[in-house]
């Protein structure tokens, strides 16, 4: 039995310069559907063609090609920080909150692999 249970989503997060033109390129070379760009928040999301599975462009100035990160959708991450980390699970940081969207917490695996739960704030899917 696992310590938390995600939920059944997965969200590829990866850094890009132009989230819009690369949600453009996804489209035309994937056939990968825009779901929307939240601008405020410098952050994109398009659905791929296998359910539950998404990808979020976050902007930024300098991205560090190859660095994706797996962020899995979780109903209550409050919870489920504290039972990762009373297994002494590393986490990156505090919480962080972007009110009326999404709760998020960057954690890793023994390796040293980022990893990230994602809770929805907005009252549909994560």
């Amino acid at each position: 039995m696992s310590l938390i249970s995600v939920d059944k989503t997965i969200n590829i997060a990866m850094s890009v310069t132009d989230r819009h033109a690369s949600a453009d390129w996804f489209g035309r070379m994937l056939g990968f559907e825009l779901l929307y760009h939240a601008d405020e928040a410098g952050w994109s999301e398009i659905q791929t063609n296998t359910p539950g599975v998404t990808i979020g462009l976050g902007e930024h100035t300098r991205p560090t090609p190859g660095n994706c990160v797996p962020v899995f959708g979780i109903a209550d991450l409050d919870s489920a920080r504290q039972k990762l980390e009373e297994a002494k699970v590393k986490f990156d940081g505090a919480t962080d909150v972007v009110e009326g969207m999404v709760k998020t917490a960057t954690f890793y695996d023994p390796d040293g692999n980022a990893l990230m739960l994602a809770q929805d704030l907005t009252g549909g899917a994560a």
